[in-house]
C-alpha cells in the first residue's frame, strides 16, 4: 500500500478548503444575466472571513473583504447595453460573460405561468408550438430559472441559471414569460431579463412571507391554524399509533360490509399527514423570492388564482397583501404588479375572477389582463398564451414605462337604474366600446326576487344599457358571472371586458 508524506496531505487538504470556502458570486450573477438598468447594480456572495475581494466590471473596479462569510458591493446605475463581463479575484478568479443590462421582470404565481413551452404529455401543445420554436430566436432575451424550493426559513442563493433564448432552449422557458418578453423587447429594443418562479398547485398564502400574513388581521389564522396543526401532530401519530389495531379491525368490518350490501369500499386508514412535510406558510416565499430581493427588477407579472378559487373572499385580502408584502421586502418603491385574471374553465368560479378585479383597484400601480378569450372549459391549462403575454407586454409599457396606450379591456366603473333599464359605466374605454358578435352577450339582469335572466346589452356611446322586457323594475346587471364566461363586449383596441356585478358593494372594496 503506499503512502503520501504529510506535507503533500497537507497540501492537498488546504487546497480543497480554498476552493470550498473561496468566493463565489451568488447564482444570480452569472453568464447571460441580465442586470436592471438605470438603478445601482448590487452585486453580492459567499467567500471565506477576511478574503479581499476585487470586482471588475464595465471598467469599474470595486474590493471589499468577506464578513461573516459574506461580500457585497454596488456599482452606479448605468443604461441598457452589452455585452460584459466580471472578473471576481479573490482566492481563485471567476469571469461571467455575456452580461447584458436592460430589463428585468420577475414571473410567478402557479402552473399557467410555470408551463413551459415545450410539448408535455398532460398539457395541450402551446398554439402554433412549431412555428413559435422556430422563431425564437432572440438572443437579448434571458431567463434565469428558480428551482423548486420550499423551505420554512429565508433561503440565500436559489441556485439557478441564467439561459439565452434560442430555437434550441426555448422548450425550457415559461410560455406567458416568454411571449411577454418576446412583445416587450421588441417594443423597447433593450435586453430583456426574466426570472422564473412559479409552482403549479399552489395558493398565494404559500407566496407571501410569514411577517406579511401575520401582521393582517385577516390572514393571522392561516398562520395560527399550521402552527397548531404541527403542534398537534405528535399527539395525533402517538394516538393513531396507540388505536392502529382497533382502526384496522373496524376497516375489515366495514370493508366485508360493503361488500356484502354492494357498496363501495372504504378507505383504508392512513396515519396523520405531518403538516411540516406538506407545502407549509410561507415556504415558495422563503425558498424562491426571498433568494431574488436584493436583485433589483422592473415589475412583477403573476398568473395565480385557480388553487385559491375556493376561498374568494379572503383572496381578496390576501393578494393585495402580497403584492404590498413582495414591495416592501423588495425596497424598490412602487414597482409595477401585473396580474393575469384566470381563465374560463369549468371549475374557476366567478367570485375568484371578482376577488382579483377587487385587488386591482386595492392596489395602486396594477394592471390585469383579462383573459375570457383565452380558455377551454375542459382544460384548466389553456394552450393560447401569446395573447396573455401581449396583453401583460401592453400592462408593463403603460406602467412601467409611461407609455400613453391601451392597456387594459373595459372596467366596471358604476350603474345607474334608469326606468326597466340599468346603464353601465365603464374605465379603460379609450376610443370607444364594441361588440364582437351580432348581438353583445354574457349580461345577466334581476329584479327585487333576485333571479338573473338573460338580458338584452346595447353599446351606447361609452356605455352599455341592459334590459329584459319581461323586468319593469331592474336592480342589479351581471356580466360573464360564470365559470366560463361568454361575454363579448370589448374596447376598440380589442382588449376584452372584465366579468362583474352590481348586486355587491364595491364600494366596500375601494373608493370611487
Amino acid at each position: 500500500m503506499k503512502t503520501f508524506p504529510l506535507f503533500f496531505i497537507a497540501i492537498l487538504f488546504l487546497s480543497c478548503s480554498v476552493s470550498l470556502i473561496a468566493a463565489v458570486p451568488n447564482s444570480l450573477f452569472s453568464n447571460h444575466m441580465v442586470l436592471q438598468q438605470k438603478v445601482d447594480i448590487p452585486v453580492w456572495g459567499t467567500g471565506r472571513n477576511g478574503e479581499k475581494i476585487s470586482i471588475e466590471f464595465a471598467g469599474q473596479l470595486l474590493t471589499t473583504i468577506v464578513e461573516k462569510n459574506h461580500w457585497h458591493v454596488v456599482f452606479p446605475a448605468k443604461n441598457a447595453g452589452g455585452p460584459y463581463s466580471m472578473k471576481i479575484t479573490g482566492d481563485t478568479i471567476i469571469t461571467i460573460k455575456d452580461i447584458y443590462i436592460g430589463e428585468v421582470w420577475v414571473c410567478s404565481g402557479q402552473s399557467n405561468m410555470e408551463r413551459k413551452m415545450s410539448p408535455h404529455r398532460n398539457y395541450q401543445t402551446i398554439t402554433n408550438y412549431e412555428k413559435e420554436k422556430e422563431a425564437a430566436n432572440h438572443p437579448l432575451i434571458r431567463q434565469y430559472f428558480v428551482p423548486y424550493t420550499q423551505s420554512d426559513t429565508l433561503i440565500e442563493d436559489a441556485g439557478g441559471s441564467w439561459v439565452v433564448c434560442s430555437p434550441s432552449t426555448i422548450e425550457s422557458f415559461s410560455a406567458v414569460a416568454y411571449f411577454f418578453a418576446r412583445d416587450l423587447q421588441q417594443a423597447k429594443n433593450v435586453p430583456v431579463g426574466i426570472i422564473l418562479s412559479a409552482v403549479g398547485g399552489t395558493q398565494a398564502k404559500l407566496w407571501t412571507s410569514r411577517a406579511g400574513l401575520s401582521n393582517n388581521a385577516a390572514l393571522l389564522p392561516l398562520v395560527q391554524e399550521y402552527d397548531d396543526a404541527v403542534n398537534e401532530y405528535p399527539q395525533k401519530l402517538a394516538q393513531y399509533n396507540i388505536n392502529k389495531d382497533s382502526i384496522f379491525a373496524q376497516y375489515e368490518r366495514d370493508k366485508g360490509l360493503a361488500k356484502q350490501e354492494s357498496k363501495p369500499m372504504p378507505r383504508r386508514p392512513r396515519p396523520p399527514q405531518n403538516p411540516s412535510e406538506r407545502w407549509r406558510i410561507s415556504c415558495f416565499y422563503n425558498g424562491m423570492i426571498a433568494p431574488l430581493l436584493k436583485y433589483p427588477i422592473k415589475g412583477v407579472i403573476w398568473y395565480q388564482g385557480e388553487s385559491d378559487r375556493d376561498f374568494a373572499d379572503r383572496y381578496q385580502v390576501l393578494f393585495s397583501t402580497l403584492i404590498n408584502d413582495w414591495r416592501k421586502n423588495w425596497n424598490l418603491d412602487n414597482f409595477p404588479f401585473l396580474f393575469v385574471q384566470i381563465a374560463p374553465f369549468k371549475e374557476n368560479n366567478p367570485e375568484i375572477r371578482e376577488a382579483q378585479l377587487v385587488a386591482l383597484e386595492k392596489t395602486s400601480n396594477t394592471a390585469m389582463v383579462v383573459t375570457t378569450d383565452c380558455g377551454d372549459p375542459q382544460d384548466i391549462h389553456p394552450p393560447f398564451k401569446q395573447p396573455i403575454g401581449h396583453r401583460l407586454s401592453l400592462a408593463a409599457r403603460a406602467l412601467a414605462y409611461n407609455e400613453n396606450i391601451a392597456y387594459s379591456g373595459p372596467i366596471f366603473d358604476s350603474y345607474k337604474i334608469k326606468g326597466n333599464t340599468i346603464e353601465i359605466s365603464f374605465s379603460h374605454v379609450y376610443s370607444g366600446l364594441k361588440c364582437k358578435g351580432k348581438e353583445l352577450t354574457g349580461f345577466t339582469i334581476a329584479d327585487s326576487t333576485d333571479k338573473f335572466i338573460t338580458a338584452t346589452a346595447l353599446i351606447k356611446g361609452n356605455k352599455v344599457i341592459v334590459y329584459n322586457d319581461t323586468i319593469a323594475k331592474p336592480v342589479a346587471v351581471r356580466y360573464g358571472w360564470a365559470n366560463v364566461p361568454e361575454g363579448n363586449l370589448y374596447n376598440n383596441k380589442d382588449l376584452p371586458a372584465s366579468p362583474f356585478r352590481t348586486d355587491i358593494d364595491y364600494n366596500e372594496f375601494w373608493s370611487k
